[in-house]
Formats: structure tokens, C-alpha cells, sequence
């Protein structure tokens, strides 16, 4: 039973699993059973099928993706096709489902994304590909692997998958990803380091409403609430907000060049994108996460790192720290990566803490990040991490 507050004392998310492992599920048993991944929205789902298609296993398949929330019924799957006297038919299956591909000799992965928001007439028809792996007269290959996701219904969002459909499948609650996890891939792909250390300093919004209180943080999307914000922080508002403030950094070094900035400029500018994120992350997170826009005054220049890297500033706060850590990692080249390790490695009043160099030393140890020649070219670097590798945990 609920709480008075609504926490379930167990919860689905306390069975939740990461993405990477249900996925690994799905690629070494998709083919006989068809796992419905649910979980709360803006955290990946839908590109879940990336993890399939680095799988060397899939690397002939056919990828079909199949966005349910634009079918209405039957007719988007299936066709009528008259005998020759006009006396019987049957019904064949669209191309889209590619269902004919076995004929040809080859395997597919069908994701059914959004599943449980599609109409019963629709999800009715495609009953017997998630079940048997068949659509009329067609059946794919033994090889071939269906799966699907969805929103959980706790969300309110309309996801609803009768009883005798969830038991014939294997139903799996995604965990939103760590914050960790999550930082890892915001490194790899670009994300503003604003962003990234917001991230850093506020790990809650890496959870399920499912594990908090009424109303305990407005950041994220809560059902239960009486009062749910327009917008709200999930990995896809996180990456919506990272083009706001690259949108900021152009629109200042536009008017730096054409020597029009000025502090009225400037205001303006601010202005816009604290009104754009209050529509893409909600009230609450935009004003947080201008506050963190702003550290940025806080922290030396790359210039005057390269120049005095033995003594410029420390920044005092340990958010601003972050936030250096994270443009470093961002911006880093072959000819700052010494003075960068010179500046890191001081010691003395005001040194980095353990925890600063972790938080480089984990980003510039992802997998994939953009960087790595640079650093590893470098002497300091190698001796530190090598030395420190036990600081950086698993990424």
C-alpha cells in the first residue's frame, strides 16, 4: 500500500534495471521473447536501439523502428489483398513492419516504441509479431528479435498494456540512468558544461518521482503533485537547454565582434534564456541552473591558465571548481594539456580537492571521449592517472 505521501515502500523502481543490461536481455533473447522496457520519460528509451545496433551480433540486421503513437488502428499495419474472383481475401502485412524479409534471407530488430500508448485496434494487430514472431502468412527469421518500450502508467500519460499482453512478455523497468552514466555520455556528445555541472551538484534529478515525497523536488516530473510545472528536467530537457546556453555563447561572441556588447546586451541575452529554459526545464531548474550560468566569472580563462598556471586563481566554491573541470574537459587541446596538469596537480593554499580531480580524471577516462590523445600525450597525465585509477571508479 501507498504512503500518505504516495512512495510505495517498494517500488518499481527498486526492480529497476540500467539500460546496457535489458538491452543485452533483448539481444540474446529477443528473439524468443519480446521485453517491453518501461520507464520514465526523456531518459533514452527510444534510443535504446543504438545499444543494438554497436552489438556486432546486429551488424546485418535490418533496424525497423515503428513509432506507435502515430498508428490509429489495423489499416497502419495491415492490407487487404482480394483473390483473384473477388470471393475471399486476406490480410497482408505492410512493408513497414518488414515482415517479407525473411523471404529475402534476412533478420531484423522491430522496436515497438511508445507501445502503450497506441489505440487497441492497433496494438491488437500486432499481437501475433510480439508473441509468435508472425503477421498473416509471414514469419520472421529465427534470428530476427522484436522488443518494445513505453511509459509506466504511474505517470499518467495514457501507457496502458492489458493484463494477458504484459503476461505473454517480458516486462522491464528501466532505471534512470546515474548521474555518472549520465555525465559520461554528456561528455561524449557536447553537452554544455553548464549543464554538466548543474548535473553534478543536483544527482536527485537522476531518480524516479516514484522514490521521493509529494512535491519534494518540482525539478521533475511528478504526476502526484497538484501543481505540475509545464517543463521539467529529464535527460532530453537537459539536452534541449544545453543548445540554449550554446545559443547564448554565439549570440555574446556575435556582439563581441561587431562591438556591440554591452552589459544592456548582455542582460538582454541572460534574459532569454532563463525565459527558454523555464519552457524546456521548469521554473525551479532554470533559476538553479542560471545560478550556475553565472559562476562562470568565477573561474580563470584558458589564457591565464596557459600563462601562470602555478598561479592563477583557484576558484573558492566547489561548484565553480566543477564547472572548471568540465570546460576543461570540453575545451582541451595538446598545447593547454600541460599547463592544465601543472595547474591541477598544485598544491598548496587553495588546491583542488580529491574530489575536483575525480571529477576530470572521471570524464577524461569515458569511453569515447573527444580528447584522449591530447591528455595522453601528456607525461603528468599519464603518471596521475595511473597513480589515481582507483579515484576515478568505474565509467
Amino acid at each position: 500500500m501507498p504512503t500518505q505521501t504516495g512512495v510505495h515502500p517498494n517500488t518499481l523502481m527498486d526492480f529497476a534495471s540500467p539500460m546496457t543490461e535489458i538491452m543485452e536481455d533483448v539481444a540474446d533473447l529477443g528473439h524468443k521473447i519480446t521485453f517491453i522496457m518501461q520507464g520514465g520519460m526523456g531518459w533514452g528509451k527510444s534510443a535504446s536501439v543504438d545499444l543494438l545496433r554497436e552489438n556486432p551480433k546486429f551488424k546485418n540486421h535490418v533496424f525497423i523502428y515503428v513509432d506507435c503513437t502515430t498508428k490509429s488502428d489495423s489499416g497502419d499495419f495491415y492490407m487487404i489483398k482480394y483473390s483473384a474472383d473477388g470471393k475471399t481475401f486476406t490480410t497482408v502485412p505492410h512493408e513497414e513492419l518488414g515482415m517479407h524479409l525473411a523471404r529475402e534471407g534476412k533478420d531484423v530488430v522491430i522496436f515497438f516504441d511508445e507501445i502503450g500508448k497506441m489505440p487497441r485496434s492497433a496494438f491488437n494487430s500486432v499481437l501475433r509479431v510480439l508473441y509468435e514472431r508472425k503477421a498473416g502468412n509471414e514469419s520472421l527469421s529465427e534470428s530476427s528479435v522484436v522488443y518494445a518500450a513505453t511509459n509506466m502508467a504511474s505517470e499518467g500519460l495514457g501507457d496502458v498494456l492489458p493484463a494477458h499482453g504484459r503476461n505473454r512478455c517480458g516486462i522491464r523497468t528501466v532505471a534512470v540512468p546515474t548521474c555518472v552514466e549520465w555525465l559520461s555520455w554528456a561528455i561524449r556528445n557536447g553537452i554544455h558544461e553548464f549543464l554538466q555541472s548543474y548535473a553534478n551538484d543536483n544527482k536527485f534529478i537522476f531518480t524516479s518521482f516514484l522514490q521521493h515525497e509529494v512535491g519534494e523536488h518540482p525539478e521533475i516530473y511528478d504526476p502526484r503533485s497538484p501543481d505540475v510545472p509545464v517543463a521539467f528536467v529529464t535527460g532530453r530537457s537537459l539536452e534541449k537547454a544545453s543548445e540554449l546556453f550554446y545559443l547564448y555563447d554565439k549570440r555574446v561572441e556575435a556582439a563581441k565582434q561587431a562591438q556591440e556588447f554591452t552589459e544592456e546586451v548582455n542582460n538582454k541575452f541572460l534574459r532569454m534564456v532563463k525565459n527558454a529554459l523555464v519552457g524546456v526545464v521548469g521554473p525551479k531548474a532554470a533559476t538553479d541552473m542560471m545560478t550556475y550560468f553565472r559562476l562562470r566569472d568565477d573561474i580563470p580563462s584558458e589564457e591565464v591558465i596557459k600563462a601562470n598556471p602555478m598561479t592563477a586563481p583557484i576558484p573558492k566554491s566547489g561548484a565553480a571548481r566543477a564547472l572548471l573541470m568540465t570546460r576543461s574537459l570540453r575545451s582541451m587541446t595538446k598545447e593547454f594539456a600541460g599547463a592544465w596538469m601543472s595547474y591541477l596537480l598544485r598544491e598548496g593554499a587553495g588546491e583542488f580537492t580529491k574530489i575536483d580531480q575525480a571529477i576530470f580524471g572521471i570524464g577524461s577516462r569515458v569511453k569515447g571521449y573527444p580528447h584522449t590523445r591530447a591528455l595522453t600525450g601528456n607525461d603528468k597525465y599519464q603518471v596521475w592517472a595511473r597513480e589515481n585509477a582507483s579515484l576515478f571508479g568505474k565509467v
